[in-house]
């Protein structure tokens, strides 16, 4: 097979290598000279040999490739050179892949987590569209969660705001996202102070807290802020840091300068 049948062939797929196999073994393979009797045909051997074989069995033999697996950061597995799609709430556990010829499972424990048409190319990415679509909608909920926590540790009252704004049905990501303008706009001490007349007056609203800002501005005698766009670096460095314990330092330091 590997020197007569492999040798300089050309196929579209594997169901086309497997017809052009049948082919030969029917035709080139089977008129050959038998090696043990170079006077008959490996086919006329064979015909007189397939009365004395066991028949096939009723169910197809399993033919599936068992291969361990891990999700890394991303939310793919790797598996004969190709990496296949599985939902993101599996990255960073080992999964189990069930190969066929025609089909790839990847299954956690007893259940099915993907499947995909299995791929015989290299370098390939074969991705489920279900798959994408739930990972960027964790994303943009990740996202308003990182502008929350931003909002809550910069303004605490934003916290109470969201809460009763919750209570009255209104869209939270977009009071999230007008409150964090003004943060960047006015400054934490400002927009809190903002936010807790706005809570006294009973309006969960970031129209009440823009009133309520301006009119502070107003009383300072203060020109109205201009919004700034500055660079990633420099945005980094203004954000809401929570102070954490130094303790640990001290006894880094105290180990560092233990005797010999």
């Amino acid at each position: 097979m590997r020197d007569a049948f492999f040798a300089a062939r050309t196929f579209t797929d594997l169901d086309d290598l497997n017809a052009q196999a049948d082919a030969w073994c029917r035709s080139q393979a089977a008129d050959r000279r038998c090696p043990e009797d170079h006077t008959r045909r490996v086919a006329e051997v064979f015909a007189e040999e397939a009365p004395r074989l066991l028949p096939l069995p009723d169910n197809p033999y399993p033919v599936v490739e068992r291969v361990a697996v891990k999700a890394a950061k991303t939310p793919y597995v790797r598996f004969d050179l190709n990496d296949y799609s599985v939902p993101h709430s599996y990255v960073r556990r080992t999964l189990t892949v069930l190969a066929d010829t025609n089909r790839l499972r990847i299954v956690d424990g007893q259940a099915i987590v993907a499947s995909h048409p299995r791929s015989f190319d290299k370098g390939q990415q074969i991705e489920d569209p279900a798959h994408i679509q739930a990972l960027v909608a964790w994303k943009r909920q990740a996202r308003r969660h990182r502008a929350t926590d931003r909002l809550t540790q910069a303004a605490p009252a934003s916290r109470t705001l969201l809460v009763r704004a919750a209570e009255r049905g209104a869209n939270l990501g977009s009071i999230t996202a007008s409150l964090v303008q003004l943060l960047e706009r006015y400054g934490a001490s400002q927009l809190d102070a903002a936010i807790i007349e706005a809570l006294e007056r009973d309006v969960p609203h970031p129209n009440a807290v823009r009133l309520a800002l301006e009119r502070r501005r107003d009383d300072r005698q203060q020109a109205p802020p201009v919004a700034l766009t500055l660079p990633a670096h420099v945005q980094a460095r203004d954000k809401a840091v929570r102070a954490h314990s130094l303790e640990i330092y001290d006894q880094l330091k105290a180990v560092g300068h233990e005797e010999p």
